[in-house]
C-alpha cells in the first residue's frame, strides 16, 4: 500500500501545482524556461504514475472492501463512460464539442472516475478513482478562476474535428468495452 500511496501523492502532488500554487509554478517556469519545466514535470509525473500503477497492482492482490456496490450501477457506469473518450479526444482537436465542454480533458476525467467508483467498491479503487475524481473537480474549480488558462497544443480548428471527435471516441469506447479492458486492465466490464 505504501508504493501505491506515495504514488498518487507524486501524481497528483505535481499535478496539483496549478491548483495550489500558480504563481510559484510560473516562477519556475520563468527561472527554467518552458521546456525543462515541462520535462521535470513529466519525469516526475511518469514516475508517480509508474509508482501508482505498480502499487495498485500489489495492493488489487489483498484487496478490502469499502461497500458493495449494485450491480444494477455497472449500466449507469456503462452510459456514464459514452463520452468519456470523444472527450478525451476534444480537448485535443477544437470543435464544437470542446467548446461546449470548455474543460473536455477534465469533465472526462471525472465521469471516467465516478463510474469506476459507483462499480468498484475496494479501498485501492476508491483511493484511485476517488482521488482523480477530486483532483479533477477541484482542478475544474481552479481553472474557471484563473485569469490566464493555458492553451491546449492541438490540431487546427476544423469542423471536421467534431467528425473526429464523435467516431474516434465513440470506436476507443467500443475497443475498451469489447476487447480492451479485459485484457489491458485484466477485468472486462460486461458481465
Amino acid at each position: 500500500m505504501l508504493i501505491f500511496a506515495l504514488g498518487l501523492i507524486v501524481f497528483f502532488g505535481v499535478h496539483s501545482i496549478s491548483i495550489v500554487a500558480p504563481r510559484w509554478r510560473d516562477a519556475q517556469v520563468g527561472r527554467l524556461g518552458d521546456g525543462r519545466w515541462k520535462g521535470l514535470f513529466s519525469l516526475v509525473s511518469i514516475a508517480g504514475f509508474v509508482a501508482m500503477l505498480y502499487g495498485y497492482g500489489i495492493v488489487r492482490h489483498a484487496p478490502v472492501l469499502v461497500y458493495v456496490p449494485p450491480i444494477a450501477l455497472r449500466h449507469l457506469a456503462l452510459l456514464l463512460m459514452v463520452p468519456v473518450f470523444p472527450l478525451l479526444i476534444a480537448a485535443y482537436f477544437p470543435g464544437r464539442v470542446r467548446h461546449l465542454s470548455r474543460h473536455p480533458m477534465l469533465l472526462a476525467v471525472i465521469l471516467w472516475a465516478l463510474s469506476h467508483l459507483i462499480t468498484n467498491g475496494t479501498l485501492n479503487d476508491v483511493l484511485l478513482f476517488g482521488a482523480f475524481l477530486v483532483w479533477a473537480v477541484a482542478d475544474l474549480i481552479s481553472v474557471g478562476r484563473r485569469a490566464h488558462v493555458r492553451p491546449v497544443p492541438g490540431a487546427p480548428a476544423s469542423a471536421m474535428n467534431d467528425v473526429i471527435v464523435v467516431v474516434g471516441g465513440l470506436g476507443l469506447y467500443a475497443f475498451m468495452l469489447l476487447w480492451g479492458h479485459a485484457h489491458l486492465i485484466g477485468v472486462s466490464p460486461i458481465p
